[in-house]
């Protein structure tokens, strides 16, 4: 189920990128991904490039992505050590309807 998903969602963004989110497969497999997010506009972060690592387990999508910032960034949903993505949407908010593209738009806001 899984990787049919994420295929789905490979294809998807193949087909309508988007200019703020560049979400690629980190190698062969659809279980792990990367992201780059551009800082949001009117922010502290406008102009940073943020490099982030998107995990899928095989309960993708009904189990949230675990997803951490591999730029170094200093926010109170980031894990300063870690670099987890801590915030509600990953953790008790999770739906299966969300595409790892949104939850990247998300993170925008």
């Amino acid at each position: 189920m899984a990787r049919n998903r994420l295929n789905k969602e490979w294809q998807e963004v193949k087909r309508n990128p988007d200019p703020d989110i560049f979400l690629d497969l980190d190698g062969d497999s659809f279980e792990q991904w990367q992201a780059v997010i551009n800082g949001p506009q009117d922010s502290p972060y406008e102009g940073g490039r943020f490099d982030l690592k998107i995990i899928c387990t095989a309960n993708y999508p009904y189990a949230a992505p675990q997803v951490s910032f591999k730029t170094k960034v200093f926010h109170p949903n980031v894990n300063f050590s870690t670099g987890e993505l801590c915030v509600d949407i990953l953790k008790t908010d999770w739906s299966p309807a969300w595409t790892l593209q949104q939850l990247g738009r998300s993170m925008l806001v």
